[in-house]
């Protein structure tokens, strides 16, 4: 696995990126649940809070000495164990005290335990009303109507709507009604006219609301509907919050695809360039970070191709500069040689005419290696052309022929394979190929044609030592030889190579180097690929 992730940033990146839409994933679950836990609580608190500010209220209204006879009222009709405790010595902490002091009311279950401080009124030291039962039920709901509709009976019809609003912060829904609603059955009027509390169910909203009618008053008075805001199931969160994580995650992808497929073109710019088109250039799309690395890059293309044209040129000129100081010199070696008849210096002007004849070949071969440049691009243009690869290896056979008779030289091929190529530099691929042979090999050199769907491959292999293994990888740099302390009769300059390596890189193809399985040697390879006559 540690391969894998060393081989690959944007998998890494992947690999953190869905660590992180897990680590997400699981705060919006914890969020969740945390979002639930305070809806429950707030929930509770409004449950909660009708009947205990209603008995708050009573309770900080009323003198200290008659607050006890209210609380036993107060726990007959609620079912409830109620105590008063001096504020200062409640057993609360910090956060607990700012919440009482704000009106607000502390929730404990298991048993159920409710705290509300009484309002202050300025005179008596402040309390807290602390309410113990074993669970919500009908009976405090009903309870807290009935003691709700008693203290309206004692309260003036001008001061309810006032005192109602008061009330109406706990969260219920608190309504005086003159006229009973129509849909109401006559049992459950009957059940008012007895100073019972009707319990309603109101469908749409699943929600209740309770009836009660204010005692010696033609007055009902209306509580609710109160209700729970229903969230969405656990079983139906997940898919939800699964499907946003795809959502995101495929978003995130798209964007970082695009930004790989960027890096790609680049590396893949950066590739053809190695392997010498220097003309490649990388789509600068936008202004930003990866923009400025193709804007450099190109730059740096532009450069080393600039460089190596001129170190071309450079080549070319001076290997053309040299053709006229040997052409001098060879003609004066000539004057001298038709002025002289003396042996020993006719011996060492013909010494003086075999050096120029091979530095003039040297010449030839630099300006053949200029010419071909670096690869495709940026060197001479090749004309593509069909070309007869037997008749062209019979050519070079009849031409190397003669110059090394102690080899035999064959050609072994099905038929005619015709190749779209360069004629002149194909041809002399293979011949300085057939050549390199010829120098190594003892009795036999051997040219192979096979013909096969999408490429020519044409095999030279001679019956000589071969060539190293360690050395197969510098033998086509440019002057590299394999022994440089061999006599000068037996190599040559060192480009021969080369310069097939170069052809073969201007069509397209690759040279290899091998063993040769039949005859011992050396096997040159040239893989040429086949191509669309033009149009």
């Amino acid at each position: 696995m540690s391969r894998v992730l060393g081989h690959g940033s944007f998998l890494r990146f992947y690999v953190l990126l869905g660590l992180s839409l897990c680590v997400v994933f699981l705060l919006t679950i914890g969020g969740r649940t945390f979002i639930e836990q305070v809806r429950r609580e707030e929930f509770r608190e409004k449950m909660a809070s009708l009947p205990m500010t209603l008995m708050t209220e009573q309770l900080a209204a009323l003198p200290p000495a008659r607050r006890e006879a209210r609380l036993n009222i107060f726990a007959q009709q609620l079912g409830m164990q109620l105590a008063l405790r001096p504020f200062d010595g409640a057993e609360l902490n910090y956060f607990e005290k700012a919440r009482l002091k704000r009106g607000g009311i502390l929730i404990d279950e298991e048993p159920w335990q409710l705290r509300q401080r009484l309002p202050d009124d300025g005179v008596s030291p402040s309390s807290v009303l602390s309410a113990t039962f074993v669970g919500w039920s009908e009976r405090q709901w009903q309870g807290s109507l009935v003691a709700l509709g008693e203290w309206l009976s004692r309260t003036p019809y001008a001061e309810r709507p006032e005192l109602l609003s008061r009330l109406h912060s706990t969260g219920w829904p608190l309504t005086l009604l003159t006229a009973l609603p129509e849909d109401l059955t006559p049992a459950q009027r009957q059940q008012l006219v007895r100073g019972e509390v009707v319990m309603r169910l109101v469908t749409e909203q699943l929600s209740l609301a309770f009836f009660y009618q204010v005692p010696g008053n033609e007055q009902w008075l209306k509580a609710g509907p109160i209700a729970r805001r229903e969230t969405l199931p656990l079983s139906l969160h997940l898919p939800l919050l699964i499907g946003v994580m795809v959502v995101l995650s495929l978003i995130i992808y798209l964007i970082m695809r695009s930004i790989e497929a960027r890096m790609a073109r680049l590396e893949l710019a950066a590739t053809r360039i190695a392997s010498g088109r220097l003309e490649t250039r990388v789509k600068v799309e936008s202004g930003d970070f990866l923009g400025r690395l193709g804007m450099a890059f190109n730059a740096m293309a532009s450069q080393v191709q600039t460089l190596l044209k001129g170190q071309q040129e450079m080549i070319r000129a001076v290997s053309h500069e040299l053709r006229t100081p040997v052409a001098r010199i060879r003609f004066a070696v000539q004057m001298v040689e038709d002025m002289t008849e003396e042996p020993a210096i006719r011996r060492q002007l013909q010494g003086i005419d075999a050096d120029i004849a091979e530095l003039d070949d040297l010449v030839d071969e630099i300006l053949t290696y200029a010419r071909l440049g670096g690869g495709p691009g940026h060197g001479d243009e090749l004309d593509m052309a069909p070309v007869e690869c037997c008749a062209m290896a019979h050519r070079v056979i009849d031409a190397l022929t003669p110059l090394h008779k102690s080899l035999t030289l064959k050609l072994e091929a099905d038929g005619e394979v015709e190749l779209l190529a360069e004629p002149r530099y194909l041809q002399r691929a293979l011949q300085n190929l057939v050549s390199n042979a010829c120098r190594y090999g003892r009795t036999q050199v051997v040219i192979r044609l096979w013909d096969e769907p999408h490429l020519v491959r044409i095999d030279v292999e001679d019956d000589g030592p071969g060539i190293p293994m360690e050395a197969r990888g510098d033998i086509f740099k440019p002057f590299a030889r394999l022994d440089d302390s061999r006599a000068r009769s037996s190599g040559g300059y060192g480009l021969g190579l080369s310069i097939v390596h170069k052809v073969m890189s201007g069509h397209g193809g690759s040279v290899t180097i091998d063993e040769s399985p039949t005859l011992g040697g050396a096997r040159f390879t040239l893989l040429i690929p086949r191509r669309d006559p033009p149009a």
